[in-house]
């Protein structure tokens, strides 16, 4: 994840684990994976219940789309070190509910559940929620699930980045006249910082989809949704079958809002926490979610000094001005 350095972890050994024995990891996604491995690797009993057929939540949704099948990378590794491992348990199609958990009396129990699409438009630019036509309104989730759109089909993408590029060129595939709607002034803006932007663009447009930059999506008077400028407040109606979502995400955090409706139980079941990880925690992405699940399997157990710095500063301290005299004159000299 990049924070081996920062966090002074080895990248190749974990400690061995500290006093607690089990854990039920609740989802197996990319944190929930990354945590059942270092967990293992560390020592304890861990349990991984994952309520779909197949392991890998978002990676193997994402996987399928076009140009991101090397992504499976992300779950085979940890498939392979996971399976290596007879202290830890996977289950499939295993959708755990608040009884499950009090009745399997794990020590810790951690939730990553991930996240889920909204249907209302709220991300950056609306910060309240919207009403759509519900049967002509789709979220990445239902392209996942099978469920595409036919015809004219917008794809408004507040999200910036690489995933509302991504989905237009899925719809595209599948025969439909795609419209790419988006408050920013490209394409997939965020993905400039990973040095993305300009080739993204370019694939768009050599697969006939439209780009109408600087605009946002509301609902219209009729089904059809409007596109209106960000700066002028110039509003057209978009003449379409299908409007895609791609703006945020929630967190799916119904379990542990039952589990805390039974705290009073906890101790009679064994549990002694229950922690979110990943996007169940907040939605971002899929190298934040593997680091949360690292994270919590480091920390488990661990002493954590409140006042401490929990990471390594670039720059520590500066050197003595006696130092930067010598330095000065040394290259004043040369």
């Amino acid at each position: 994840m990049g924070e081996e350095w920062r966090r002074r972890w080895h990248p190749e050994i974990i400690h061995d684990k500290g006093p607690s024995k089990s854990v039920l990891i609740v989802g197996g996604g990319p944190a929930g994976l990354e945590c059942a491995r270092a967990l293992g690797r560390r020592g304890y009993q861990v349990t991984l219940a994952e309520k779909n057929k197949e392991l890998g939540g978002r990676v193997t949704q994402e996987s399928r789309l076009p140009g991101l099948a090397a992504w499976n990378r992300v779950r085979d590794y940890r498939l392979g070190q996971i399976r290596q491992l007879e202290n830890v348990e996977t289950y499939l199609a295993s959708d755990v509910t608040v009884s499950d958990i009090l009745e399997f009396g794990s020590e810790h129990v951690v939730l990553a559940t991930g996240s889920n699409w909204r249907r209302d438009g709220v991300s950056r630019h609306h910060l309240a929620p919207l009403t759509f036509p519900e049967a002509t309104t789709f979220t990445p989730d239902d392209l996942y699930a099978g469920k595409l759109p036919q015809g004219r089909v917008i794809v408004y993408d507040d999200d910036h980045y690489y995933l509302g590029g991504v989905i237009a060129e899925l719809c595209r595939n599948h025969g439909c006249e795609v419209t790419l709607v988006t408050p920013a002034a490209i394409a997939s803006s965020w993905t400039i910082h990973t040095l993305e932007q300009d080739l993204i663009q370019a694939d768009l447009l050599k697969k006939g989809i439209q780009i109408l930059p600087h605009h946002f999506v509301r609902p219209g008077k009729n089904t059809n949704p409007e596109a209106v400028h960000i700066y002028t407040g110039a509003a057209n109606i978009l003449d379409c079958d299908a409007l895609v979502l791609v703006t945020a995400r929630l967190p799916n955090s119904e379990l542990e809002s039952g589990l805390e409706q039974v705290q009073s139980s906890w101790a009679d079941a064994g549990i002694k926490s229950v922690t979110r990880i990943g996007d169940a925690l907040a939605p971002a992405t899929i190298a934040a979610a593997v680091y949360s699940g690292h994270r919590y399997a480091r920390e488990l157990d661990e002493v954590i000094d409140p006042d401490a710095v929990p990471f390594e500063r670039e720059l520590t301290e500066l050197a003595p001005e006696s130092d930067w005299n010598t330095f000065w004159q040394c290259g004043f000299n040369s």
